[in-house]
């Protein structure tokens, strides 16, 4: 049932892509706007490109529950609009771009390589990347906010806001960020690991697919059992994510490969080895297509993406 060829998800994941791109240059401010140096370097870090697989997890779980076709299809008044979806979807974009920017800060993971490119403080300093940084993140729960304005409830709304101040803050992203930093150079445990990650990586990818699922008037059935596989999703990406690092290159990656392993920092494979942490992914995917096959009617495009994640490995 879930089954489709990589090309094919290829094929509609880079239609997903271009609109998102397309998303953002509409609600970016304008050029040139002042502070010029501070937009400039916004765009630059904006425009770079990536999988956009936030953006991608938020339309795809939305358009799924609202599909027309299904039997249990909300009424067409309470679809979220496609442009109210499209700016919930970019604000999400805006969060990772600024933690990338941040991450890549020589106070931190100190790298010069983002998305094939020149990390932002290597082209406009570090004082106007955290600022950069800062910018991005307040834009986009401005953004978020916005979409009552396009034609989400506002009950809806709230809770989309709060549940991205959750998974962005101390409680979710930036959090483990911070155990990832304490965790440098020491002898981290499967616990330390999965925290993490859970925190770090995966509170971010599993909120997209929980703020979809709340845009698209979800039940009480359907959430927890979306918001689970959205922390599927966030721990498979972390162990492909974790390998690649390993066994690929700055072509493959856009980003410096091996950074892990010089920074000391906790992984699957230096805790599990390649084979186990390609064993655990693979294991991590069946689980993410099981939580998926529960659902009233399912969300193929999902079941797709969990299996793309997985062929990156190939």
């Amino acid at each position: 049932m879930f089954h489709v060829t990589t090309h094919a998800v290829e094929a509609w994941l880079d239609n997903y892509r271009r609109e998102v791109d397309a998303a953002l240059e509409r609600f970016l401010p304008p050029e040139p706007s002042e502070p010029n140096v501070l937009f400039q370097a916004m765009r630059y870090s904006i425009t770079a490109g990536g999988k956009r697989i936030r953006p991608v997890l938020l339309l795809t779980t939305a358009e799924g529950l609202c599909d027309p076709l299904s039997e249990h299809a909300p009424s067409a008044d309470v679809i979220p609009p496609r442009e109210a979806l499209l700016k919930a979807a970019c604000s999400l974009e805006l969060i990772h771009t600024y933690s990338l920017i941040h991450d890549d800060l020589p106070a931190l993971d100190n790298d010069d390589l983002r998305r094939g490119k020149p990390t932002n403080h290597k082209m406009f300093g570090e004082a106007i990347a955290i600022m950069v940084g800062d910018a991005l993140q307040s834009l986009a729960f401005s953004w978020m906010a916005e979409i009552a304005s396009l034609g989400v409830p506002v009950e809806r709304t709230l809770e989309a806001v709060s549940l991205l101040a959750r998974a962005a803050g101390p409680f979710g992203m930036v959090g483990g960020q911070v155990f990832d930093l304490e965790g440098e150079g020491k002898n981290s445990s499967m616990a330390d690991l999965e925290r993490i990650h859970r925190l770090k990586t995966g509170a971010m990818l599993a909120v997209s697919v929980e703020i979809g699922a709340v845009l698209a008037g979800a039940d009480s059935e359907e959430c927890p059992l979306l918001r689970e596989f959205g922390r599927k999703i966030g721990l498979l990406f972390q162990i492909v994510d974790d390998i690649l690092d390993v066994v690929s290159d700055a072509s493959t990656l856009g980003k410096t490969p091996g950074k892990d392993q010089k920074l000391g920092k906790a992984t699957y494979p230096a805790l599990l080895g390649i084979d186990e942490s390609r064993r655990l992914a693979t294991e991590v995917e069946k689980e993410a297509l099981e939580l998926l096959s529960r659902l009233r009617h399912p969300i193929p495009r999902l079941a797709e993406i969990a299996r793309f994640i997985l062929t990156r490995l190939s």
